[in-house]
């Protein structure tokens, strides 16, 4: 409900803050005291439509602030979450909007910047307006059909009817997407035949590329091992092993410092002539030797690491065709190498959707007709249940339109099938609320029938049943009482009493019969300071609301016989608190 209404520099307004109550709260003052303003800057707060005009003289800006508690069930705390504003449920929620002199305006939801639209949807769970020249909520014909519900059908018909709607739209998908597939299955058979009999060929494995690339990868460095062990025994042992390389080479030195040794019969003389020189020679025939065997046993490990280093001399082009036929196939196909499994299986599936896809499209079939079929029994017993909703409905609005003067008038509920592709999860028809005002006359809309105040009374009537089954806790009546008074003024109060018992009803009223009904009562007026006209509002109790009364009652001369008929309304309004 509506808790507080902060005003700043609005037309004659400077600065207002009025809290609310819940209950009835009538708002009373003479004729252009400045009501419509109050009325006009909620309205800006909720998301209405701001002109550079209600910016007060010699200020640059107006701005109102509207302060609202809720239920933790109310729908506005969902709404608030899914727009990503910060709330708890509990929470106050607080709309402000700021006018500047230019017509330019801003909007904050719980000090967050709120487009304009954002602020109308909330503003339209939070306030329901009714007036003379204005109606929003019962007069919009979109809401009408979850008002008769909410009179008269239970929650579990409705939630099954949502149910099995929700059923039928599942099936109906399903075959879509079955039908959609099979459909492009068949724009693509021989391309996707082709394809997945190539991929099939190819049979690509999970991983394969990071194993073919480290095969790849391994037998590159053996190949270059086994060339580096070719050249050097290469060097060792060329093809003329007698005329070259380092073997013959050792063997020609061993030869050529034999000659240094002493031969087989050289006298003593000779011998120890030549000792000195064989000495070094014999050494170096050693070393000779040395070399020989090491470059023996040199060539024996290089055969031996030769022989381990032999394998096919196929497997690595084998292993770089196989890798190149995936990357190629991966770029045909516009996916990653390690994706061609998954593909594999997609193209198959699809092409299995085209070969079977008649049989399963069958089924589908008969799966949306048994889930419509259902939908429809729902809606079946639904309608029923509506209709006879509907009857109650229109007897219980008739009932209160008689006390408001409204006794000429007919109050229809119009229940129409809607064609099978309007409907929806809230069932097969749609619901408006009709008025024939005069005998003979057709009925039509609410808003095009009735004159204001016929049509602001109907309403409250139409509240009156419906009190309590609405979510919007904030209900706005201005001048609900133009045009009667007496009996018919006293049959509104009583009756805006009876749905603020549910809700919290705000009225603008000129009539002491409806004024003595209220649970709080607020005198808007003007006054002249400082040589400006400022409009302020007062709550009134006691003897000041007794003496508005009696105003409201007599005209500027207030008589005796006034106070008395003050004391006998509000004596007849207290006594619905007893």
């Amino acid at each position: 409900m509506l808790t507080q209404l902060s005003i700043r520099d609005m037309v004659l307004i400077e600065r207002l803050d009025l809290p609310f109550h819940p209950g009835l709260t009538v708002l009373t003052g003479e004729t252009g005291a400045g009501k419509s303003i109050l009325l006009d800057s909620l309205g800006l707060a909720l998301g209405e439509r701001a002109v550079s005009g209600v910016v007060r003289a010699g200020a640059e800006q107006a701005g109102v602030t509207a302060c609202f508690d809720l239920s933790p069930d109310h729908p506005l705390h969902d709404l608030l979450r899914e727009q990503g504003i910060g709330h708890e449920d509990g929470e106050s929620v607080v709309l402000r909007r700021v006018v500047t002199r230019d017509g330019r305006s801003r909007a904050t939801v719980n000090d967050q910047p709120a487009s304009i639209g954002l602020l109308k949807r909330v503003g339209a769970l939070l306030v329901e307006i009714q007036g003379q020249h204005e109606q929003m909520g019962l007069a919009d014909p979109s809401i009408h059909l979850d008002l008769l519900d909410a009179f008269g059908v239970a929650p579990a018909l409705r939630k099954r009817v949502r149910a099995a709607h929700a059923d039928w739209v599942s099936a109906r998908r399903a075959l879509e997407e079955a039908r959609a597939k099979v459909e492009e299955a068949a724009r693509e058979e021989e391309w996707l035949r082709q394809s997945v009999q190539d991929l099939g060929e190819l049979a690509p494995q999970q991983d394969e590329e990071n194993q073919l690339a480290a095969t790849r990868q391994s037998l590159q460095q053996g190949e270059r091992r086994a060339e580096a062990i070719a050249a050097a025994l290469a060097e060792l042992t060329p093809r003329d092993r007698r005329n070259s390389g380092p073997g013959a080479a050792l063997r020609a030195a061993t030869r050529a410092l034999q000659r240094l040794l002493p031969a087989p019969g050289t006298d003593a003389e000779e011998q120890q002539a030549a000792d000195s020189a064989a000495v070094r020679a014999q050494a170096a025939l050693d070393a000779l030797d040395q070399a020989e065997a090491a470059l023996g046993e040199a060539e024996a490990l290089l055969s031996r690491l030769a022989s381990d280093q032999d394998g096919d001399p196929r497997l690595l082009e084998q292993t770089e065709e196989r890798l190149f036929a995936l990357r190629a196939a991966a770029r045909k196909h516009g996916v990653a190498v390690l994706e061609l499994p998954a593909l594999l299986a997609e193209l198959r599936g699809r092409l299995d959707a085209l070969d079977s896809g008649q049989a399963r499209i069958g089924a589908l079939e008969q799966a949306v007709a048994e889930a419509r079929a259902a939908f429809v029994a729902e809606c079946g017993a639904l309608t029923a249940t509506r209709t006879t909703a509907a009857k109650k409905l229109e007897a219980a609005v008739m009932a209160e339109l008689k006390p408001l003067r409204l006794e000429r008038a007919r109050f229809i509920v119009q229940i129409e099938p809607l064609p099978p592709e309007g409907w929806t999860a809230r069932g097969t028809e749609q619901a408006q609320f009709l008025i024939a005002a005069n005998p003979g006359q057709p009925p039509g809309p609410l808003a095009k029938v009735a004159s204001g105040g016929e049509l602001s009374r109907l309403m409250l009537a139409l509240k009156v049943v419906l009190a309590g089954r609405s979510a919007i806790p904030t209900l706005v009546f201005d001048e609900v009482d133009s045009g009667v008074g007496g009996a018919t003024a006293a049959s509104i109060g009583e009756r805006l009493a009876r749905v603020s018992d549910a809700v919290q009803v705000l009225v603008v009223t000129h009539s002491p019969q409806v004024a003595a009904r209220g649970d709080h009562h607020l005198r808007i007026a003007k006054q002249v300071r400082a040589g400006r006209t400022e409009t302020r509002a007062e709550p009134l109790d006691g003897t000041e609301r007794r003496e508005e009364i009696a105003r409201m009652l007599a005209g500027e001369q207030i008589t005796e016989a006034a106070r008395a008929a003050a004391d006998s309304l509000l004596a007849s309004g207290a006594e619905r608190l007893l």
